[in-house]
């Protein structure tokens, strides 16, 4: 079954791999450019233009400074009216880039829970409004984090090619191609409004072509692995749309799905939220079966000529504490997500039977649910495809070097 096994694997992979090209073929965005929604509109209706700047002085003082958010080169003058006036922080900014870099201005901001709190030194972002007159506005648009996050970055990086080396630096790569496929086909399908199931099952195989065999390297043991998550991601999407179906789940629970459905009238809200339920489960199904594959592979090798369903039965002890474990991460993940709602719930004196079934609880549940199953089922798949190709014997392809 050894051979015969491993020759079925690779002509369903490759298939599976013409269907995907012909798939994203079909589906490949070609609608025009989308208008730039209201919320990311500057008053010309073009895009917000932001520029970068950091905090000279922050200091409390009556609201209404005629500098307020135009552009200065000297000190800004005192506010005038009485000290019965409503209090601001006021924050002067020196501009570091853009036509008035080198300029300063001035942004009032207020006082009170969700304003941002600005200390000498902060680098934040302004925007830069033009009006028809010509004349130059700022605000306050959000802090500035390039170098923070590229920090992150940098030592996220270097982490997982220090431990995982080569393997880790391909695995970087995948997740560069990963949103490369997001970015560049997965979004723009969308809002050329295709059919979300489709569009998100083609761009999530097209991920894990990349990703597996970039960061496990092409042999029988890594296919086995791909096969099992193909398979477990089309469990996956016919499992997402039926829980969405059968709960009567619309997402229009979410802010930034009404802001989607107000402004791109041509994305179904549905469908954004059952492609998330498909490429959510992209990353915990890539992780059991590639570690399911691999338990079988070095149980072959180590199993002093154990037969294949010998190999099945050790690799699946491993499997169920794999799911035990995993399942605890999933649900507890999505839980950690929906922090702020269970806390507002908890709040509002509302029964637990009734927060449960709303909707912004219900999405998680399900999510949760689907994710659950379509790993547990993802276990017995990819172990038996594995230990069919897995040879006894043969040390030197359980190894799965590349």
């Amino acid at each position: 079954m050894g051979p015969l096994g491993a020759r079925i694997v690779v002509g369903l992979l490759i298939a599976c791999g013409v269907a995907v090209l012909i798939g994203a073929a079909l589906l490949w965005p070609t609608g025009p450019k989308a208008d730039i929604p209201l919320p990311f509109q500057n008053a010309a209706g073009g895009a917000v233009t932001t520029e970068t700047g950091h905090v000279l002085s922050s200091k409390a003082a009556n609201c209404g400074n005629p500098s307020s958010g135009s552009v200065i080169t000297a000190d800004p003058p005192p506010t005038q009216g009485g000290g019965d006036g409503a209090q601001c922080i006021q924050s002067l900014v020196a501009i570091d880039s853009g036509p008035n870099r080198g300029a300063n201005t001035l942004l009032e901001l207020g006082i009170g829970p969700g304003q941002p709190s600005l200390a000498v030194g902060d680098d934040i972002r302004i925007s830069r409004q033009v009006d028809d007159a010509g004349t130059t506005t700022y605000a306050f648009y959000d802090y500035e984090r390039t170098w923070p996050l590229a920090a992150l970055a940098i030592v996220f990086a270097l982490v997982i090619v220090v431990v995982a080396r080569w393997r880790g630096l391909r695995a970087l790569v995948g997740i560069v191609v990963a949103f490369g496929v997001l970015v560049v086909f997965l979004l723009p399908a969308l809002l050329d409004g295709a059919p979300a199931v489709p569009v998100a099952v083609v761009a999530s195989a097209a991920i894990l072509y990349a990703v597996i065999y970039l960061a496990h390297g092409v042999s029988l043991r890594t296919s086995a692995a791909l096969l099992g998550t193909l398979v477990s991601l089309l469990l996956a999407a016919v499992l997402s749309w039926g829980a969405i179906e059968f709960t009567h789940l619309t997402g229009l629970s979410e802010d930034q799905n009404n802001e989607v459905a107000a402004y791109l009238g041509q994305v179904s809200i549905t469908g954004l939220l059952l492609a998330g339920f498909i490429i959510g489960s992209l990353g915990v199904l890539n992780d059991v079966t590639v570690t399911q594959a691999s338990t079988a592979f070095e149980l072959a090798a180590l199993g002093d000529g154990a037969s294949r369903r010998e190999v099945f039965v050790g690799a699946m002890r491993v499997g169920r504490d794999h799911i035990a474990s995993t399942v605890y991460t999933l649900v507890l993940a999505y839980a950690g997500s929906a922090l702020p709602l269970l806390l507002l719930f908890s709040v509002a004196n509302r029964s637990l039977g009734d927060v449960l079934t709303s909707e912004s609880v219900a999405i998680e549940i399900a999510r949760s649910a689907v994710g659950g199953i379509a790993l547990a089922l993802s276990v017995p798949l990819t172990t038996g495809i594995a230990a069919l190709l897995a040879t006894p014997n043969g040390a030197s392809e359980a190894t799965g070097k590349s």
